[in-house]
């Protein structure tokens, strides 16, 4: 299993947010976290859909979280750039496998696929930033 370089540097941008709770501008960003500001623009536009940051203008002009820290988890920015955590096409989906009904390791997947999704359920912002 490999995490896309969005869900990776959209965890980054979002622990840099989080350092700065007053905003912090997006070139600010893409320096403190070497992602260049063409890619960042991407993963801002999905975080910022998602409802995790928000845009504030003005004297602390840049992006704030939308909650606390303590309340975001690593799953939360993982779902700004993927539908659901599925660790094998026929975990959760029984149009991909012929087998799906009696294969005899759907279910190794589908616990390993909840141990994941429970432990990124489990970290938050905050125990990142620590």
């Amino acid at each position: 299993m490999r995490l896309n370089t969005k869900i990776r540097y959209g965890l980054r941008a979002m622990i840099e947010i989080a350092l700065h709770p007053e905003g912090i501008l997006q070139k600010d960003i893409s320096v403190n976290q070497s992602i260049s500001t063409k890619y960042l623009d991407q993963i801002i536009a999905s975080l910022k859909a998602s409802g995790l940051i928000i845009r504030v203008s003005g004297k602390r002009s840049g992006y704030k979280l939308t909650r606390n820290a303590k309340e975001i988890s690593v799953y939360d920015v993982y779902k700004a750039f993927e539908f659901e955590l599925d660790i094998n096409d026929c975990s959760i989906n029984s149009q991909t496998c012929i087998l799906f009904e009696q294969c005899n390791t759907r279910s190794y997947w589908c616990d390993l696929n909840s141990v994941i999704a429970d432990h990124m359920k489990n970290k938050t912002l905050a125990d990142l930033i620590k």
